[in-house]
């Protein structure tokens, strides 16, 4: 498991783009099924859910954060309608693992953590609810399997708890910077931190977005993030709490694509000498030349009138435009002609 988790500090290895589904599924098995093959084609490498268990995680009197649902009469009600068997969750996670992807579900219970065990996840995400949430993470991280923090809700107080706790208990940690926030604007989305927290802990750190844009995820990989969390939708008239915060499938494509080219870039630096050099040959199709302006006769004494600077840059280099003010022709020149040096005493 450890060897699962070791590339995520090593910037010679991809960044790891997890499609998060959440409940975008609305509790249909067969729309969950869907979301896994549109996340895998889009090139992520992993995909998330929820293991919502209603009766171990919430109390029938749990409140509406927003009151979204007119088919769920309380938020209890909403927790179990998006439940799936366990062996609903086994088929799931056999469709991620035969589309290439890596299976995660946050947990958020102890009973969850027991069945997502039994389902084989190489990794645990904790939503940012969870994570001061000590006797949950200290479960999760004695299976020796690394555990994925979110920051959205904690102060470094909370986050240092929580750090310490995976760690006494021996499992790989990772951090991701998050704003819990639906959607995230751009002030707010904190990207400086994920600097702040691979200073702290001395591990790999990501960023788990909700602006609903592709913007975020591509600055984080720039500044070096090792893994990229975004809500995911097929079409932002889809129902559910999540999608004003979710980027489309389409739009997760277009990310994963983006992160691979900025590695690329990233990982390739270019010696801007050897590359002047490299294209000399192109330069001189593209440069300008010194060129007569007009007809020019035998003796002309040359004023910036009489120069014309075009392509191709073959001849005297238009940076040496002055150097041939008031000089005096040896021969007589035509328009559009490239100067020679031997044109001039």
């Amino acid at each position: 498991m450890q060897n699962w988790f070791d590339h995520f500090g090593d910037d010679d290895n991809p960044c790891l783009v997890i499609g998060e589904i959440a409940q975008t599924h609305d509790g249909s098995l067969g729309t969950a099924h869907a979301y896994i093959d549109a996340v895998a084609n889009a090139g992520a490498g992993a995909i998330k859910f929820q293991t919502h268990i209603a009766s171990a995680e919430s109390t029938p009197g749990e409140p509406w954060r927003v009151k979204f649902s007119r088919q769920d009469e309380t938020r209890y009600d909403y927790w179990r309608r998006m439940e799936f068997t366990e062996p609903q969750w086994h088929e799931l996670a056999a469709h991620a693992s035969e589309r290439g992807l890596i299976f995660l579900s946050s947990a958020f219970s102890f009973e969850a953590v027991e069945l997502l065990e039994r389902v084989g996840v190489p990794a645990w995400k904790v939503g940012a609810g969870e994570t001061s949430n000590l006797p949950l993470l200290e479960k999760m991280a004695r299976t020796g399997k690394p555990v994925l923090l979110s920051s959205g809700m904690s102060d470094w107080n909370e986050l240092d708890a929580a750090v310490a706790c995976v760690r006494q208990n021996n499992a790989p940690v990772a951090v991701f910077q998050c704003t819990t926030s639906y959607p995230c604007p751009a002030e707010k989305l904190g990207l400086n931190v994920m600097v702040e927290l691979r200073q702290r802990y001395q591990c790999p750190v990501g960023l788990s977005d909700h602006s609903g844009v592709i913007y975020a995820g591509l600055a984080a990989a720039t500044l070096g993030a090792r893994l990229i969390e975004v809500h995911v939708t097929f079409s932002r008239e889809c129902f559910g709490p999540d999608v004003v915060a979710s980027i489309t499938t389409a739009e997760l494509k277009q990310l994963t694509e983006g992160v691979r080219f900025i590695e690329t870039a990233m990982a390739n630096p270019v010696n801007k000498t050897a590359m002047a050099e490299s294209l000399s040959e192109l330069k001189r199709v593209f440069g300008k030349s010194l060129v007569a302006a007009r007809d020019l006769p035998l003796g002309h004494r040359i004023t910036a009138s009489d120069l014309a600077l075009k392509k191709p840059g073959t001849g005297i280099p238009a940076a040496r435009y002055g150097e041939f003010i008031n000089r005096t022709l040896r021969r007589a020149v035509k328009a559009d002609t490239l100067f020679s040096e031997e044109d001039f005493e």
